[in-house]
């Protein structure tokens, strides 16, 4: 659940109480969710909510995208910003949490190893629940997960994408290798489950504050 600051200025948009709780409810599912299923786990009308998401997003709290359905017209799904500053500051529990474990993991061989087998069996399964295929799917993996994805490169078979953000990056402070070594791993896990056709031919981490880390492709 996140943290929400324990006094709220009048102007902040999460002093309303309708606002705060969709907040909330987000950082509990922890998953891009539509507009109807949050109204519905709230019991209010999906109009106004859509008028409450509108607010957040406009004050930068969460990420409105686009799903295209199987059936009828794509519909809103929203996630929380991975740089949301609820009350003027980030939420801090899980990112605490997240740098403590990474103080605590080890960064030898063998710990990595095991790392990045485990992110890449994450990374199977958040792949599983995407519904697009391909690059676009990862494209959409990697954006639901806060990295803020470019495309920097199409040549062929081979396909170069830009991370513009590091939702990670105070965990990489903490222990870079294993971190992104976990990346890694998920990234893999991404590409078997929505991708199997590709490869990875090359992952390049760079500064977690500057972004820019380089996943390079080749599939078919």
């Amino acid at each position: 659940m996140i943290d929400l600051p324990a006094v709220v200025s009048a102007d902040d948009p999460l002093c309303q109480p309708t606002r705060a709780r969709l907040f909330a409810l987000l950082g509990q599912v922890g998953r891009p969710a539509g507009t109807a299923e949050l109204a519905g786990r709230l019991g209010l009308h999906p109009n106004g909510v859509r008028m409450h998401l509108d607010r957040l997003q406009r004050d930068g709290l969460l990420i409105r995208e686009r799903e295209q359905l199987s059936r009828g017209r794509p519909r809103d799904v929203w996630t929380i910003a991975p740089d949301a500053r609820p009350g003027g500051r980030p939420a801090s529990a899980y990112g605490d949490l997240s740098r403590w474990l990474a103080r605590a993991t080890g960064s030898g061989s063998r710990g990595l190893a095991r790392i990045e087998a485990a992110g890449r069996q994450i990374g199977e399964e958040i792949g599983a629940s995407e519904g697009g295929r391909g690059s676009g799917g990862l494209e959409t993996a990697l954006s639901r997960l806060g990295f803020a994805p470019e495309v920097k490169r199409r040549a062929g078979e081979r396909v170069t994408i830009c991370l513009r953000n590091c939702p990670y990056r105070d965990a990489v402070r903490e222990n870079r290798p294993a971190i992104c070594t976990l990346h890694k791993g998920v990234t893999r896990g991404l590409i078997d489950a929505v991708w199997p056709g590709a490869e990875l031919a090359g992952f390049e981490p760079k500064s977690p504050d500057g972004g820019g880390c380089l996943i390079k492709l080749r599939g078919s």
